[in-house]
């Protein structure tokens, strides 16, 4: 393939010990074991870039190497194969990637992988937490399990706008100076592209339209997150009972309308959080302005979604202003 993944100046390890190098994937990338020939004298390389939610992780081992892990958790991870053989043990099925193919691998999947000596892999860590983000920001209905990608093989010519993506998304992390705002927003490009590209279990609502009266609801709660949001209130604007409008929510939202407004304000607050045009007095008052008034509960709400807490947020945005100048 053509497209540039991770160039030398996310070089972290070279002629390493594999060890090492998995010791370093573990803490970055996901959780497993690797599993090496006693009489090989690999020599491991390893190119890795944070980029805002994402990790960008280009790997060889040098040495024929299984990959295990019981599984991902948290996170997705979105691989392709750029030379070598790997093999892909799912179920009791074996499948033999060659260089030019991508494999999905969905958070509660065991992890089995068996590199060639020459095997070299690009993977990107899409953190769970992002994709059911975009979701709720876009109305996307997920069933209550999460989001499942259902065709997890395929061959770049059929993903190429999500390859260039992606090309273009290292050329951009391996930029002198990162610019926080510019990682987010192609973030949340790619999180749609792989929910848009890949065959999952998403129903997007772009596909199957909102009822004109839920639509109403939801502009009106975006135009209003900072004032109070009663649910009598949004079931007259939507013209139904408040019984009603709650299935219309567990329909169209699959959630209910309070949760629906708290992952909407908590979403609001990490955009200001991050955003460094936007006036932050501190993270309690702004907690306060858009209706959280338990502050160590929003604390903790905050952390489920977004990995951290919104001090942490606060803090990522001012170092990276001191370090821009």
């Amino acid at each position: 393939m053509h497209t540039p993944l991770l160039g030398q100046r996310s070089e972290i390890f070279n002629q390493a010990d594999p060890h090492a190098v998995s010791l370093y994937v573990n803490q970055h990338v996901g959780s497993h074991c690797i599993e090496l020939p006693r009489t090989s004298h690999p020599r491991a390389q390893l190119r890795h870039r944070t980029f805002a939610e994402l990790d960008l992780c280009r790997i060889t081992y040098g040495a024929p190497v299984r990959v295990v892990s019981p599984a991902l958790e948290l996170c997705f991870h979105v691989q392709v194969l750029l030379q070598g053989h790997c093999l892909w043990r799912h179920g009791r099925q074996e499948h033999d990637l060659a260089p030019g193919e991508l494999l999905m691998i969905n958070p509660d999947d065991p992890v089995d992988l068996t590199y060639s000596a020459d095997c070299e892999k690009f993977i990107v860590k899409v953190p769970v937490r992002l994709l059911a983000g975009l979701c709720t920001q876009q109305r996307w209905n997920v069933p209550a399990s999460g989001v499942r990608f259902v065709q997890q093989r395929y061959r770049l010519d059929d993903v190429q706008g999500l390859v260039n993506l992606l090309g273009l998304v290292c050329q951009e992390a391996e930029e002198p100076e990162a610019q926080p705002l510019v990682q987010a927003h192609y973030t949340q490009i790619v999180a749609s592209k792989l929910l848009r590209l890949l065959k999952n279990n998403v129903r997007r609502d772009d596909e199957h339209t909102l009822p004109a009266n839920v639509e109403r609801v939801l502009e009106y709660i975006d135009r209003h997150l900072q004032e109070p949001l009663d649910t009598n209130v949004l079931a007259r604007l939507a013209q139904v009972s408040p019984r009603t409008l709650y299935g219309l929510f567990a329909r169209h939202a699959c959630t209910s309308p309070v949760d629906y407004v708290r992952q909407r304000r908590l979403a609001r607050v990490h955009a200001c959080l991050a955003d460094p045009t936007c006036t932050v007095r501190s993270v309690s008052q702004l907690a306060l302005d858009y209706g959280f008034m338990h502050l160590g509960r929003f604390a903790e709400q905050y952390r489920q979604r977004f990995g951290q807490l919104p001090s942490e947020t606060l803090g990522q945005r001012r170092a990276s202003v001191a370090k821009n100048g």
